[in-house]
């Protein structure tokens, strides 16, 4: 099975490094990139084509659910998952709005990002 060519994109050097540790445990996932802003996503994405971006909702400039939605809206659009400490209903409603393929609270990725993947590549 071919590994789902993983972006992720958050500010934080710390949890984008727990985050590639915790993925490289999977087979089924190869971080192919990492950004620390939505703008230098929207920039890597066309070069890298991956499948799946994993996406902080508050970003430095441009915040996740823009760049989601510049993401989507693209002739072949990754998978976008947005991430956040913040998990409320009205920000779950925008990444909705926003075409997003998930939304998972920071605090649930050890328990949900993997079922996530496993539906959204099934």
């Amino acid at each position: 099975m071919k590994p789902i060519r993983t972006l992720l994109v958050d500010d934080s050097p710390e949890f984008l490094k727990s985050v590639a540790r915790f993925l490289a445990a999977q087979s089924r996932v190869d971080v192919i990139g990492q950004a620390h802003s939505a703008s230098e996503a929207l920039e890597i994405v066309p070069r890298l084509q991956p499948d799946l971006v994993l996406m902080d909702l508050r970003l430095p400039g441009l915040n996740g659910l823009e760049a989601a939605g510049r993401l989507k809206a693209s002739v072949q659009p990754p998978r976008v998952v947005i991430l956040t400490l913040h998990d409320h209903p009205e920000y779950r409603r925008a990444a909705a709005e926003a075409n997003a393929d998930g939304f998972i609270g920071k605090t649930d990725l050890a328990t949900q990002l993997l079922p996530l993947i496993e539906r959204l590549f099934a």
